[in-house]
């Protein structure tokens, strides 16, 4: 059989299929998924789908945590024409009927985890006509929408690709961001949109068929698509962990899998270095190729730290990006890490960035301004939000809300978001800075820094932290701060905590760090 071309996702896991049918795809504790099972499992969810009506454009949504049924299922809401909103399964009802409100989805693939949560949903004010739960436990007979087993139906039936007739620019997801400067909005993102930039970081990490990758990261997160869809495309492993709040087993894990990737968040990387025995495991970490961040601003002294303990061998991979970009934006090329440690990269295979002014004129190289990118994996828009998509794009392309500039080598540098710059006794102050400083004291795992609203000074500056020791005092801190921030910039208050507050991607939640100050 020859392979599709591909330009639509699926297609990327139909030619897997066919290339490397008996590669394992999928490694989930004691559960080991070939690219032909995980690619038949994908087309009796597409049929069950078909059967039930589904229509091309029609939202299904996807609310399980990392696991065979959920690849299994955003695949085959694919291959039926269906477009996948992948939801966070720890949202309470009352904020899981909002969003289904809005989505309007005809289905719902779920797990036993959330079953609870749906069960008490009044789904007579909501669009849903069917669900397919994994491993059902509860009673559904009553309920006025059907109900099927994940087991029942990828168990038997028909298993042939469905070849839905859809285009490139077809709706292929909607992603919610985290919501960390407000309500979240619905990434809308076409096959074209995903494909390319699948493509992209493939070309610039190298991946292959050899390739093993440990995901901790969500699917529903963009960059934990991103790492199903790049490894699906080159027909390598995807080991699913599900415990990273034991990192010791993480690490082990990585050393029995033969792990080749690993990435994460910033926080990922810090509770490694300083809750893990990644530096005792260094030795025995032989398989591992590279370690790729993103999903925000990480410390220059973590990159350091990170450049010192992980294997000889381990290229770092520093990645900016966004969800309104399918993922990614930019990357450091590994081997100049060290000589541009602050930077951000270049721009990924495709895509074109730029610094403009508020008018849109290209800056200069050295000059401040909004960093600006275009390239065939910018988003259409968001869903059913025309106001907010407005403003994220223009004729120039996606206004990422970043400030930053670009060097005389062509690599761009953040310098904090264009709506994050506090005001402290006349002063401007970039929170980020400060943090960065803070986590080069070697006293803090991780910090926030905030502005309480005051009268006299615009802002007072605090700190939420988790100290490497909590017989550590602010007091301390200041003072080793104190050698490379002016009085200006020091917090006037800490406060210790064992982890910070997270939203569901793993980024620092502002929000609710700053609840703890009222």
């Amino acid at each position: 059989m020859t392979p599709s071309p591909i330009n639509l996702i699926h297609h990327f896991l139909e030619e897997s299929a066919i290339t490397l049918p008996d590669k394992c795809a999928v490694v989930h504790g004691n559960t080991r998924v070939s690219y032909k099972e995980l690619n038949q499992d994908a087309n009796r969810i597409a049929c069950w789908l078909g059967s039930s009506g589904l229509t091309p454009g029609d939202r299904v949504v996807l609310l399980l945590e990392n696991c065979r049924e959920y690849i299994a299922g955003y695949y085959g809401c694919l291959k039926a024409g269906g477009v996948a909103v992948p939801l966070n399964p720890e949202l309470k009802p009352e904020n899981l009927t909002g969003l289904l409100s809005s989505i309007e989805p005809r289905a719902i693939i779920s797990s036993t985890k959330c079953e609870r949560a749906l069960k008490i949903l009044d789904f007579s004010v909501l669009s849903v006509e069917r669900m397919l739960i994994a491993r059902p436990r509860l009673t559904w007979g009553e309920t006025q929408i059907t109900v099927d087993s994940f087991e029942e139906i990828t168990g038997s039936g028909d298993a042939f690709d469905q070849n839905v007739p859809l285009n490139e620019t077809s709706l292929a997801s909607i992603i919610f961001t985290s919501g960390s400067t407000g309500k979240p909005k619905g990434v809308m993102l076409s096959h074209r949109n995903i494909v390319a930039n699948t493509r992209s970081i493939v070309s610039y990490l190298e991946l292959t068929s050899a390739d093993i990758q440990m995901v901790v990261l969500p699917f529903f997160y963009v960059m934990g698509k991103s790492l199903l869809n790049t490894h699906v495309a080159v027909g390598g492993t995807i080991v699913i962990n599900n415990t990273f709040a034991y990192p010791a087993s993480v690490i082990q894990q990585m050393i029995d899998e033969k792990v080749t990737g690993f990435s994460g968040v910033p926080s990922t990387y810090a509770y490694l270095l300083h809750r893990s025995p990644l530096q005792s495991a260094r030795a025995s970490l032989t398989s591992l190729r590279y370690c790729s961040q993103a999903g925000g601003h990480m410390a220059r002294h973590t990159k350091e730290e990170l450049l010192q303990t992980l294997p000889d061998q381990t290229k770092l991979y520093i990645m900016y990006g966004a969800t309104e970009a399918a993922a990614r934006l930019t990357y450091v090329e590994p081997h100049r890490l060290l000589e541009k440690i602050d930077s951000i990269g270049i721009p990924i295979p495709d895509v074109n960035m730029r610094v403009l002014n508020e008018n849109g004129v290209a800056l200069p190289q050295g000059e401040t301004g909004e960093l600006v990118a275009s390239g065939p994996n910018i988003m259409p828009g968001y869903w059913n939000n025309p106001e907010e998509t407005r403003k994220a794009l223009s004729p120039h392309g996606y206004h990422t809300g970043d400030m930053g500039y670009q060097d005389n080598d062509g690599y761009f540098y953040v310098v904090g978001r264009r709506d994050n710059q506090l005001k402290v006794g006349g002063h401007r102050v970039n929170p980020q800075e400060i943090e960065d400083a803070l986590i080069a004291t070697n006293l803090v795992i991780e910090c926030a820094v905030l502005g309480i609203p005051d009268q006299l000074a615009g802002h007072r500056l605090v700190a939420v932290t988790v100290p490497m020791d909590f017989e550590t005092t602010g007091q301390e801190i200041l003072s080793r701060c104190s050698k490379t921030l002016p009085r200006q910039k020091l917090p006037t208050e800490f406060k210790f905590l064992k982890s910070l507050p997270k939203n569901s991607s793993g980024k620092i939640d502002r929000g609710a760090c700053m609840a703890l100050f009222y």
